[in-house]
């Protein structure tokens, strides 16, 4: 099968105002790489690699790319997944890093990067995101707000909205892909997208030894309702019977995970009652 690589870059690029929060990410999930194109290269394809467009069409590409989980769940666990478990798994690994390349940025340094379903491949076997970057969004008092692309906002909240509409809009596409599979209205599958922000930020909030920092990020985009997401943040507490406090949040949407071990549902599962979360949060501190 014939391949397109990335072809060797004439000469070192300056780093963007994005590079500095993608390097950090790398640093925090190094089974995670992002690089970005620049001076007009072409996303790779082939050889592993999938664009985001591709998996938008829902076709033989995207029946190549959910292979690899339904082996890795008759590997793992001994039986074959049904299809539309297949699915939710195939889509949360592309969607959760995904979500980062726009909200990890926005997290760190306040920039929010338009990367519609045309600028990103993902090889999800070696970890890696390119991405072609280009506008994105920022505070006045910004110092990237110069920058070529830069968009400079007007405060705090307007920027939390070129979050949520950046999200929006590279997902939408992807969403529309998945859903014959995933066999899910389209609300259910937004609520997919909101849980993608929040967990993944709150993972590398705790990764970065501020959970309750990301936890209050993650509400500042999603306090409730925004459309087209469904549902909030939703953080709360839970305690302990020595009173240890354990911050939680029930999903918006389910994994499945349950079909493939009924007993081990996913702690912030819609069907993990409080009691076995304060249990299983407990052993894990």
């Amino acid at each position: 099968m014939a391949t397109t690589t990335l072809a060797p870059a004439r000469s070192a690029p300056a780093d963007t105002p994005l590079s500095a929060a993608y390097t950090r990410l790398a640093e925090l999930l190094p089974a995670l790489r992002v690089q970005e194109l620049r001076g007009g290269r072409s996303l790779p394809e082939g050889d592993g690699w999938v664009t985001t467009e591709q998996l938008a069409e829902g076709g033989g590409v995207t029946d190549s790319f959910l292979s690899w989980d339904d082996q890795q769940i008759l590997r793992d666990y001994g039986q074959r997944g049904r299809p539309d478990v297949v699915a939710s798994f195939g889509l949360h690994r592309y969607a959760w890093p995904a979500t980062l390349l726009i909200t990890f940025p926005w997290y760190l340094h306040r920039r929010v990067p338009r990367l519609p379903a045309g600028t990103v491949a993902f090889h999800r076997e070696a970890g890696r995101l390119a991405v072609r970057t280009g506008p994105f969004a920022c505070l006045p008092d910004d110092p990237a707000a110069a920058a070529p692309g830069a968009r400079v906002v007007a405060d705090e909240e307007a920027l939390a909205e070129e979050v949520r509409s950046a999200v929006a809009e590279h997902l939408a596409p992807v969403l529309d892909g998945f859903r014959p599979r995933m066999r899910r209205r389209p609300r259910a599958l937004w609520g997919v997208a909101s849980d993608e922000i929040v967990e993944g930020l709150w993972y590398v909030g705790r990764l970065l030894g501020e959970e309750r920092h990301a936890m209050a990020e993650a509400e500042r985009l999603l306090p409730g309702a925004t459309g087209p997401f469904p549902s909030g943040a939703g953080f709360r507490e839970l305690h302990a019977p020595d009173g240890t406090a354990h911050p939680t949040r029930t999903r918006a949407n389910c994994c499945l995970f349950y079909t493939l071990r009924p007993r081990e549902a996913c702690v912030t599962c819609p069907r993990t009652c409080d009691s076995e979360r304060i249990a299983r949060l407990t052993e894990q501190s």
